[in-house]
């Protein structure tokens, strides 16, 4: 049993070794199989390849021929044009050549005739050439002179009349369309009081509060026998009006000594620096003008305090901003720049009396330190100007000019109006002495 055992397993290894040797044979076989139709594949493939690339060359051989044969017709054709061109150089040279002959030629027969012919005209005529160009050159340029002159007349009177219409079209134009309000000069302010018994609360024991409020403010209070009223006087109106403020406040209050009047001063100072600010703000936004420096904007809030010949001259400022304006837009000029000038070319009385020298320089200088553009600033310096770099320039000129003489815009001053007085008193004096010498002189004759 064991021996059949052992036969039987090695059949059963023997039919799976030749099972396995005909496996891999198959195998074997169909690995060359696949090989050689790769191979084949393959084969092709590179023919293939072969004869794309013989065609190719030989395309480019055809056309490396073609492109020889164009080069020798191109070099063929060059050697051609060559060849024109030389001729067609050496038949200009001499055609060239020819038209100098012949203008040389020409030129000699008209001078040999001028010659001839000018001789003949001064044997006929006794004057020689020179002279008569010298002749017909001076009478032409006597009647030239004469006819331009005339003409210049003319021209100068026609744009004289023209300018002027037009200059007074433009001023009325901008005289009609814009209207303000005038404020008269003061030096003085009067507060009235709820009664006369405060004048005593004011003046205070032996004189302190009164001596006070002098002090703090810079102006002189008046006490007189104005009823129920006293009186603020001071050439600063920012000072006077702090001072009016203090005053009215503490009167409101009824708390009136030394240390309450300090308080009310500063308070009224804060009150005042605000309200210069908001007018200065104010001004800048009616008028137009954008992006001031602060310390320009308050400056020009100063003017509101400040007077010219009883005008207010921030009133008037605004006044000359809007008529530059208004003439800028009529002539063509820029707008912004004469309404910039306009605006603060006063702008140095807002420090006249704290700094030395012109207000127009003073406020050109000013103006510049604070980025204000250039060509405003040459509007502000030459307001005063009798001769003026640009046409903003002039106008603001111009206007500020019209604003000063427009009927009651501003008024003389008591002291000037004093000094008129004692002129026109003496001139009676004077008159009167004549008048008794004559009626003497007439007296003696008669008798």
């Amino acid at each position: 049993a064991a021996q059949s055992e052992a036969a039987q397993i090695l059949e059963d290894v023997a039919d799976e070794r030749r099972a396995i040797i005909i496996e891999g044979k198959e195998e074997a076989l169909k690995f060359r199989t696949d090989a050689e139709a790769e191979i084949r594949e393959r084969r092709s493939e590179v023919q293939r390849t072969e004869q794309r690339i013989a065609n190719r060359q030989e395309n480019v051989e055809r056309r490396a021929t073609n492109l020889e044969r164009r080069e020798r017709k191109l070099s063929d054709k060059e050697k051609t044009v060559s060849e024109l061109e030389h001729s067609l150089t050496e038949l200009k040279a001499k055609r060239k050549q020819r038209l100098q002959e012949m203008k040389q030629e020409h030129k000699q027969q008209q001078d040999a005739m001028r010659s001839e012919q000018l001789t003949k005209l001064e044997e006929i005529g006794q004057l020689s050439m020179s002279d008569a160009r010298n002749e017909l050159m001076y009478s032409a340029e006597q009647e030239i002179e004469h006819d331009l002159a005339i003409r210049y007349r003319d021209f100068e009177e026609q744009a004289r009349a023209e300018a002027n219409e037009k200059a007074r079209n433009i001023l009325a134009l901008a005289i009609h369309r814009f209207a303000a309000d005038v404020v008269s000069e003061a030096t003085v302010t009067t507060v009235q009081l709820p009664s006369d018994d405060m004048k005593g609360r004011l003046i205070g024991r032996e004189g302190r509060n009164i001596r006070a409020i002098e002090k703090a403010t810079g102006v002189d209070l008046i006490i007189d026998d104005t009823p129920e009223a006293v009186t603020l006087s001071c050439f600063d109106p920012v000072r006077r009006e702090i001072a009016r403020l203090a005053v009215t406040n503490l009167v409101s209050d009824g708390r009136i000594h030394p240390a309450r009047i300090e308080e009310m001063v500063g308070r009224s100072e804060k009150e005042v620096s605000e309200l210069i600010w908001k007018s200065g703000e104010e001004a800048a936004l009616e008028v137009g003008v954008r992006g001031l420096h602060p310390d320009i904007v308050r400056l020009l809030g100063r003017l509101k305090y400040r007077y010219s010949y009883g005008e207010n001259v921030l009133q008037h400022s605004i006044e000359v901003a809007h008529l530059s304006s208004m003439i800028a837009s009529e002539v063509g000029a820029n707008v912004k720049v004469a309404m910039a000038g306009g605006l603060l070319h006063d702008l140095g009385k807002a420090l006249s009396h704290e700094v030395e020298g012109p207000h127009a320089e003073i406020g050109a200088d000013i103006a510049s330190k604070h980025s204000v553009a250039k060509a405003v600033c040459t509007c502000i310096a030459e307001h005063h100007d009798d001769v003026m770099s640009s046409t903003e320039a002039f106008i603001v000129s111009a206007a500020d000019a019209i604003s000063a003489a427009r009927p009651g815009s501003r008024r003389d001053t008591a002291e000037n109006y004093i000094k008129r007085l004692q002129a026109w008193k003496k001139s009676g004096a004077h008159l009167t002495a004549w008048r008794s010498a004559t009626l003497f002189r007439r007296a003696a004759k008669c008798a």
